[in-house]
């Protein structure tokens, strides 16, 4: 099918796919909530036709698209979670939560590839299948509210694609990519890798007592106020080139003006290119908080959450997409950017860690991600190019008895050799510690 032809069928679904834009707008949710949207999108594929297999006790679903001939089995992606942004204009006004990063964009995009997909004529010629998955829980935060979930067995990853891993919705997939909203119009960009991550709670345990009569008390605010200077006085430790953030937060400080605080409770990521590096900073800033707790009395109980993967961004899938994504805007606007280095995460890097993947981005949006002023300003750009782009790169993959599918699938260099192995890192860096042990009045022993 020529580009003429897949572009027709994506630019006859313009209107489904700006009311998808428009409800998600509306019905902002953060990560392992998005009920309203997940449900939504779940009767607008129905009622393309589709069956989606429900991801049942939390959002998002995935459907099949078979070409009824053998081949690979190529992975796309949707978010559909937004994020803590009180201040923006669309937030919602009972969560505060609101779409600052576009993955609204994401779903409409892929909902134009799935109303394409149905049109006989796309599959002709091509071999293999395609999994659409609409998934949760992108952004990493609300680690108590996960942190619940994970005890009460509904989730044991905090990342919504690292779940649907767990839960075998990727098996038999063979490649995986997805186009993320960015700045700019008509353009497309790709970069090599992303950092990974490590999640923290630190709960800092003093002793409550009257504001008046502090002596009585053991400050846990005081101590988490000293973890952060020990923090930030690490920083120019790290290695540059290691591309490393560290950013806590107070998530509770308290709870009356006139009471020396009892419980602090701190949330924290570290970020890093490596997983080595990660690992290194995370124990450098795990004896910070320790020490700063030890040294006014107090105790911190710490725990580390498995963040997201680096990503490691496939050579020969990304050659295929830059190609794919020419056909859409142009040669020139089409960028492979190594540096800067994309110091975000995704759990996209998970994926590129277990099976050939591309985390490509887009334009259309206008402002700062996470911030207020962020908006989709050019829908063509964010949601028609997007999926005109998916659909020429599934031509090219799976057309020609899928040789290029099968060229990324013989070049392909991933860490784990199986999902299992994947699990097992990943399960070793749940770690839960009281990091303060006091042996006598003048010894202390600290754990972390």
């Amino acid at each position: 099918m020529t580009y003429e032809q897949i572009s027709s069928l994506v630019e006859a679904r313009r209107a489904e796919m700006q009311g998808v834009l428009d409800f998600m707008e509306a019905h902002p949710a953060a990560g392992y909530r998005e009920w309203e949207s997940s449900n939504y999108l779940e009767r607008a594929y129905r009622d393309l036709g589709y069956v989606p297999t429900m991801a049942e006790n939390i959002p998002g679903f995935y459907v099949d698209v078979d070409t009824g001939k053998p081949g690979p089995r190529i992975l796309m992606l949707s978010e559909l979670d937004g994020l803590s942004c009180p201040d923006h204009p669309k937030a919602d006004p009972n969560t505060g939560v609101a779409h600052a990063c576009g993955h609204h964009a994401q779903c409409a995009a892929l909902y134009g590839v799935a109303a394409a997909l149905r049109v006989p004529e796309i599959l002709e010629g091509l071999c293999g299948s395609i999994r659409l998955c609409v998934v949760p829980a992108e952004e990493l935060g609300e680690l108590e509210f996960r942190e619940g979930l994970r005890r009460d067995g509904i989730i044991h990853y905090f990342g919504g694609k690292q779940e649907f891993l767990r839960r075998g919705y990727f098996d038999g997939c063979d490649m995986a990519f997805m186009i993320h909203t960015g700045g700019g119009q008509h353009r497309f960009t790709i970069k090599p890798g992303c950092n990974g991550s490590i999640m923290k709670t630190a709960e800092f345990i003093g002793k409550a007592t009257h504001a008046a009569a502090p002596r009585h008390g053991i400050n846990a605010l005081y101590a988490a106020n000293l973890s952060l200077s020990a923090i930030n006085a690490l920083r120019e430790t790290f290695n540059n080139y290691d591309f490393v953030r560290v950013h806590p937060i107070i998530v509770q400080g308290g709870t009356v003006v006139n009471a020396i605080p009892g419980r602090v409770l701190m949330e924290n990521q570290v970020r890093a290119s490596t997983v080595d590096a990660c690992t290194a900073v995370n124990i450098k800033i795990n004896r910070a908080v320790a020490a700063s707790a030890a040294a006014i009395g107090a105790n911190v109980k710490l725990r580390d959450i498995p963040g997201y993967m680096p990503g490691a961004y496939d050579k020969t899938l990304t050659r295929f997409a830059m190609q794919a994504m020419a056909e859409v805007v142009g040669e020139e606007n089409v960028h492979y950017v190594e540096n800067p280095w994309d110091t975000g995460c995704s759990d996209m890097g998970d994926l590129s860690q277990v099976m050939p993947a591309v985390h490509a981005f887009g334009s259309g949006s206008v402002g700062a991600a996470h911030g207020a002023a962020y908006r989709i300003a050019d829908f063509d750009s964010a949601c028609m190019d997007s999926a005109k782009a998916q659909l020429v790169l599934l031509r090219n993959l799976l057309s020609n008895d899928a040789a290029a599918a099968k060229e990324v699938i013989a070049n392909a260099n991933v860490r784990f050799a199986s999902f299992a192995e994947y699990f097992a890192v990943m399960d070793d860096i749940f770690t839960e510690c009281t990091a303060v042990e006091k042996i006598s009045d003048h010894e202390l022993k600290l754990n972390f």
